[in-house]
């Protein structure tokens, strides 16, 4: 009995139609789409040890994802931060006896790449322990990401953020455009999808951008791919190439130009190895009708996948901050 190998199946999301409009209206509520990014970001203070600047990160963190912000994986350029001055410090009348803090703790949230600061909030914490790390981090743990305070201070700053995007859209699609004839389509779908949903405006301007970038990207990447496949097995054809030839074939877009060619290849490679191996090599491919949102998560996947290969390690301009 003939015996299949391989089989590799492939999606294809076809729109049948798109407008940014209907775009932004129809998943402005989808978990897929982007949110408002922050990163939190603590400078090296001297006061702070290692432990208690985890420990505030880990609230800024908490706030970020109370009050209905994308965490970002990658460096954003907005940013959550912190500063922290000691305002008393005693030690208390107890056996043994204690460090007893009294902090001056200001959140801030801004652009950390201009250096501009859009809102603040100051907090007075108390803590006590064994020794001043100890206070530091049970002073930083009173930090309430539910407190109306801290939700009016990030309300705020958000209202900023997007009339940043608003302000500055026709700018970033025209950064976006040199990219695109440097052939960077990566870096220039990760800058239009990170463009949050709840800026409507630029959102829809930049929804209206991608598709064609997106389109040169899966077009030069099945070429890249396939001129690969082709050198791989006209170097050795056998069972094991064919699985490999296989799984690069399976990584190529169905919609892109060349899909005709790896079809051709793929039939090329099931003739040769019922030949050789007496056995079938498949390639199923299977054309589906998907949903705008499907196509738009292809988008940020792009982006995404370009935004978590970026240097994680960024210093932030918070000069006059504080």
């Amino acid at each position: 009995m003939k015996k299949s190998i391989n089989k590799f199946i492939y999606s294809f999301a076809a729109i049948v139609s798109f407008t940014a409009t209907s775009v932004a209206q129809n998943v402005a509520k989808s978990d897929e789409l982007g949110k408002i990014a922050l990163t939190a970001y603590i400078p090296s203070q001297e006061s702070m040890s290692e432990h208690t600047t985890n420990m505030l990160t880990n609230k800024l963190n908490q706030i970020i994802s109370t009050n209905g912000i994308a965490n970002s994986n990658y460096n954003s350029r907005f940013i959550i931060t912190a500063n922290a001055n000691v305002m008393t410090k005693d030690l208390t009348a107890t056996a043994p006896p204690m460090t007893a803090l009294t902090l001056d703790v200001t959140l801030y949230i801004g652009d950390g790449i201009d250096g501009k600061k859009f809102a603040s909030k100051s907090l007075t914490l108390k803590g006590v322990g064994t020794n001043e790390t100890k206070a530091y981090i049970d002073a930083m743990k009173s930090i309430n990401q539910n407190d109306a305070g801290i939700q009016s201070f990030v309300t705020n700053a958000k209202n900023k953020i997007i009339d940043y995007y608003n302000a500055n859209c026709n700018k970033l699609i025209k950064e976006v455009q040199v990219l695109d004839k440097q052939n960077l389509y990566e870096e220039a779908i990760f800058k239009l999808t990170s463009v949050p949903v709840e800026c409507t405006d630029c959102y829809n301007k930049t929804m209206a951008v991608i598709p064609a970038i997106y389109k040169k990207k899966i077009n030069r990447d099945c070429s890249v791919k396939l001129a690969e496949a082709n050198h791989l097995w006209n170097t050795n054809q056998d069972y094991d190439t064919a699985v490999s030839v296989g799984e690069i074939l399976n990584s190529i877009d169905p919609s892109a130009a060349c899909f005709n060619e790896v079809k051709a290849l793929s039939n090329r490679v099931g003739k040769r190895i019922l030949e050789i191996d007496k056995r079938e090599w498949n390639l199923n491919y299977e054309k589906e009708v998907g949903l705008q949102k499907d196509l738009i998560k292809a988008y940020r996947d792009v982006g995404v996948a370009y935004g978590n290969g970026q240097p994680k390690n960024v210093t932030y301009n918070v000069i006059g901050w504080w």
